[in-house]
């Protein structure tokens, strides 16, 4: 059963109660100090909270909506033009190579100015500069407000250097996306003459929806990234799994009531890593509407390929050795295209030994 989440409340500052997603305002009301406490508690336990007075214009989301919109309502030709996603471009239904499938279709962009312009070209022929502008400006916003949030990560995490994790992202050769998805009410619109049925095709790909009623959009997964920043239309869909809140001991799928105000922000697998797992990478997945389209956009921050993932000093004690091996985010992104949609890259990358050791002492 999928229990209804307190989403509009903000977090206690004592404690996050178990089952309850957590709003943070980042206008930071209470001051910077108890911000930056509020959003490591949140990444703590949650791994995912719910940033209001985010500072995001909403014309820059209106524009990229219309942009998007205006894109999707295109002949199939039309869109296959933009594709296929390998993996940047356009794709639908199947998410991966490994079998991984979906009732959506979606659109992923490198989160770069030139690379944009490029694509823009078979995604409004009439005016590429027009969806150039849309993405650039929106990606812009959301990286100011990713980098906002990893700068106050590391000031609660007391990092010598807080913006040890946005430098990541800010590199000029930074590998960060941008993908837009795009889920349609009526599931067949996107089958051609053929195909198999969700029902079989979910069952092979291990896409299951965990008991769950309905249709799964989007498979249980993990982002692999350093932080994603989502933000979606009015239709919900989006379910992470958190601790049991009637206090059962275990884990529970929890809906995230949709707000399109407001920006869904979420630990990728690299921030697990680079904290030595005190930020949890939190596990999620989409339901398919049977209603109406869901329209949903996120950024997901990244390293340049070359950059070396290591538990920063600060996060590693005797009493919390390193967890994860050193890593470079090509190697990890090797791993996430090898392996299902669900499968939990970062055991791959656990640390063994007295070599780790000796490596991490060098980091």
């Amino acid at each position: 059963m999928v229990v209804p989440s307190a989403a509009s409340r903000e977090m206690a500052p004592e404690s996050l109660p178990l089952g309850i997603i957590p709003t943070v305002d980042m206008s930071a009301p209470s001051g910077r100090g108890e911000l930056a406490r509020r959003l490591v508690r949140a990444c703590a336990e949650r791994g995912f909270f719910k940033a209001v007075n985010h500072g995001v214009p909403a014309r820059a989301a209106a524009r990229l909506d219309a942009a998007a919109s205006a894109f999707f309502a295109r002949p199939t030709q039309a869109k296959q033009a933009a594709g296929p996603p390998d993996p940047l471009g356009y794709g639908s239904r199947n998410i991966g190579a490994n079998g991984d499938v979906g009732e959506l279709e979606y659109l992923i962009l490198h989160a770069d100015p030139a690379a944009v312009a490029r694509k823009a070209r078979v995604i409004d022929a009439e005016d590429p500069s027009r969806f150039s502008i849309a993405v650039n400006e929106y990606v812009d916003a959301v990286r100011r407000l990713a980098c906002r949030v990893l700068d106050l990560l590391g000031e609660g995490l007391g990092l010598r250097d807080p913006t040890s994790f946005s430098q990541l992202i800010s590199a000029v050769d930074s590998d960060s996306l941008l993908r837009i998805n795009h889920y349609p009410t009526s599931a067949a619109a996107l089958r051609g003459p053929g195909d198999r049925s969700c029902t079989a095709e979910d069952a092979k790909s291990g896409n299951s929806n965990g008991g769950a009623k309905g249709t799964i959009g989007f498979g249980e997964h993990t982002d692999p990234q350093i932080l994603s920043v989502l933000r979606a239309n009015d239709v919900d869909g989006l379910q992470v799994l958190l601790p049991d809140g009637r206090g059962g001991g275990g884990d529970e799928w929890v809906q995230v009531p949709a707000d399109p105000a407001a920006f869904f922000i979420n630990v990728g697998d690299l921030l697990q890593a680079l904290t030595n797992g005190r930020l949890v990478s939190i596990r999620h997945r989409v339901m398919a509407s049977t209603s109406r389209p869901r329209l949903s956009t996120i950024y997901f921050a990244a390293p340049p390929l070359h950059a070396r993932i290591s538990a920063l000093p600060a996060t590693v004690s005797a009493g919390t050795p390193r967890r994860y091996r050193p890593f470079t985010w090509a190697e990890y992104k090797k791993a996430m295209y090898a392996h299902r949609l669900s499968h939990n890259r970062l055991d791959l990358f656990h640390a063994f030994g007295d070599d780790d050791a000796a490596d991490d002492e060098h980091s």
